[in-house]
């Protein structure tokens, strides 16, 4: 009796006065009950729940498509640097031992990627192959054509690329320095444009998400007032009613992200067959970068994010209008 009587003893003090693993042991348990709960709920109505998410995942798709497209122009600007080349004209009285030497010296600047020496006898060459008057050009006294050194720029930067342009141009050997400044300022602006462009649809269609999450978080409050009422009569808090909603908001964002994933990696793929036949026509073997692991993880923890916002919000805004009548 004395045996029984202590057990009921600790039962009771463990029960008036609980520690803090029990407390965190049931702070769990609840926690998986809700999301069981919510994931039970989803997968009920495998229907709705789908198109929900692809409305989502479409919504999510279509700004870090537009980012991943940017970057890939990005990286095709790289190598359109080689156009965005300095053209300095030297003195005709330079010969090429002085034309080599000045180009050794321009290696080691470290704003220029690299250099090309085109010698007073390799102008003339050109000139003929791609005008025909070679003739006239021999019956001249002299070689009127001055050696060029092509200059490409480490940095595709305006305000770089001008500054050297400057700095060369104050060489002594070189009679003129030409820049395609035209060409470069449009390129930038376009890819300025570009991230103007998908910052803006990111912002709207972030807000267009929220409004998704918000209303169907509202449908599924609406469908449970009942249930919600009754657990406010008990004595339920604000935090045990909104977090299934919680849980269904973030697994919603789970589901949306891993399916725009899929997307995302099927239509680049789809696309990147007619980019790469397009660049063949170009000579040039660019194509579509697919979705990295690194994007994809974005992707995912920011639609779990926004289905966590997006539910919280909704719970928020209703959940003093659920009072028990």
């Amino acid at each position: 009796m004395n045996e029984v009587k202590q057990k009921r003893d600790n039962e009771k003090r463990l029960t008036d006065d609980p520690s803090f693993s029990q407390l965190f042991h049931a702070w769990i348990e609840s926690h998986q009950a809700s999301f069981m709960d919510s994931f039970l709920r989803l997968i009920k109505h495998p229907i709705g729940s789908f198109f929900t998410c692809l409305v989502i995942a479409v919504a999510l798709s279509l700004p870090m498509g537009l980012s991943i497209i940017l970057k890939n122009v990005n990286a095709l600007a790289g190598s359109w640097q080689q156009a965005a080349q300095i053209s300095l004209f030297l003195h005709l009285d330079v010969d090429d031992e002085q034309a080599i030497k000045l180009q050794e010296e321009l290696k080691q600047n470290p704003a220029i990627e690299s250099t090309k020496l085109i010698t007073q006898e390799q102008a003339v060459k050109e000139f003929q192959e791609q005008t025909g008057l070679g003739e006239a050009l021999q019956a001249l006294p002299n070689n009127p054509l001055p050696a060029v050194l092509v200059v490409t720029p480490k940095k595709l930067d305006q305000t770089t690329i001008v500054s050297l342009e400057k700095e060369l141009q104050a060489l002594p050997s070189v009679d003129r320095a030409e820049l395609d400044m035209q060409w470069v300022e449009r390129l930038m602006a376009i890819l300025k444009l570009g991230e103007k462009f998908v910052f803006g649809i990111t912002v709207l269609l972030i807000a267009a998400l929220l409004l998704v999450i918000g209303n169907t978080i509202r449908l599924a409050i609406e469908n449970r007032r009942a249930e919600i009422e009754v657990i406010k009569l008990v004595g339920g808090t604000d935090g045990y009613i909104r977090r299934p909603f919680i849980y269904m908001g973030a697994l919603y964002g789970l589901m949306s992200g891993l399916l725009a994933w899929a997307l995302l990696a099927f239509g680049l793929n789809w696309i990147n067959a007619y980019v790469i036949k397009l660049a063949g026509l170009y000579a040039s073997d660019f194509k579509l970068s697919s979705v990295s692991l690194e994007d994809a993880f974005s992707l995912i923890i920011g639609a779990i994010l926004l289905g966590w916002i997006g539910a919280w919000l909704a719970v928020a805004k209703h959940l003093r209008e659920l009072a028990p009548r």
